[in-house]
């Protein structure tokens, strides 16, 4: 006689409208209050606001420091991924525990720790300064703070794969006669490559819309180190409601767009 497994959780029907209610409340209510007040210009008065050449210098600031965030935080990140999961030394686990702490840490507080330190006066912009070059108030710094704060987006997402790579294929090919190069290509990228793209695309996200890190070390010099997130308050603060709605409608579109090519790029990937 076959006996009925109770759910541990509320049937589909119920699971799936409370999900929907949860959903809706949280994202799509407030992205498509975003698009309804937008809709209140005209299709010209959009275009000359996202057209206009200090948002297209803020739109192409912000996207380019928060790729070259999610680039380096992709190399780094690996080998900090690697390193965590493949070897014991003294001290890993305070490391690892480190690794969590711009999640943890208030991205104002953040902001303020970089600028101090890279900033012309800081210990360490003292040191680029004398080097030729400036940290803080520069594009260079807005990279720095948004590596900083997206660093745990790779690392988080390839340790659990790292993990379960078995040591003893990597073996079995190097007693095949495959080279470390030759294992790296063939069995580590097939397997971690997902991953990687998956990590890559979270720090990315994050580093196009965030703010509190970034405000400080910026320098918020319009043309030059002004950042969407920062224009968009500009906006709120003169009371310019639908122009902020109407950036904050460009960076949610070409943020899409970029997470849908990464996204169909990783399906493209793990098809066998």
């Amino acid at each position: 006689m076959s006996r009925r497994i109770s759910p541990v959780i509320p049937g589909f029907g119920l699971t799936l409208g409370y999900t929907l209610v949860y959903l809706s409340l949280l994202v799509l209510i407030p992205l498509g209050a975003m698009f309804v007040h937008a809709a209140q210009l005209s299709w010209g008065e959009f275009w000359a606001i996202i057209s206009a050449p200090r948002v297209l210098a803020a739109l192409k600031l912000s996207f380019a420091t928060a790729f070259a965030a999610a680039v380096i935080n992709g190399i780094i990140g690996t080998l900090l991924a690697w390193a965590l999961v493949r070897y014991t030394f003294p001290g890993r686990k305070v490391i690892d525990a480190m690794i969590d702490l711009p999640f943890a840490l208030p991205t104002a507080v953040a902001g303020i720790a970089l600028t101090a330190l890279y900033a012309p006066a800081g210990p360490v912009g003292q040191i680029a300064t004398w080097l030729g070059f400036k940290i803080a108030y520069t594009p260079l710094g807005i990279t720095l703070a948004l590596t900083f704060v997206t660093l745990p987006f790779v690392v988080r997402t390839l340790q659990p794969v790292l993990a379960d790579i078995p040591r003893e294929v990597e073996e079995a090919a190097a007693c095949l006669g495959a080279k470390p190069f030759q294992v790296f290509r063939h069995i580590l990228v097939p397997a971690l490559l997902p991953a990687w793209l998956t990590g890559f695309a979270l720090a990315f996200a994050r580093g196009v819309g965030e703010y509190g890190s970034v405000i400080f070390i910026a320098g918020n010099m319009p043309m030059k180190t002004e950042i969407l997130p920062l224009l968009i308050m500009v906006k709120l603060d003169q009371y310019d409601y639908t122009g902020a709605t109407a950036i904050g409608v460009l960076m949610l579109v070409v943020s899409f767009i970029l997470l849908l090519l990464i996204n169909l790029l990783q399906r493209r990937i793990e098809k066998p």
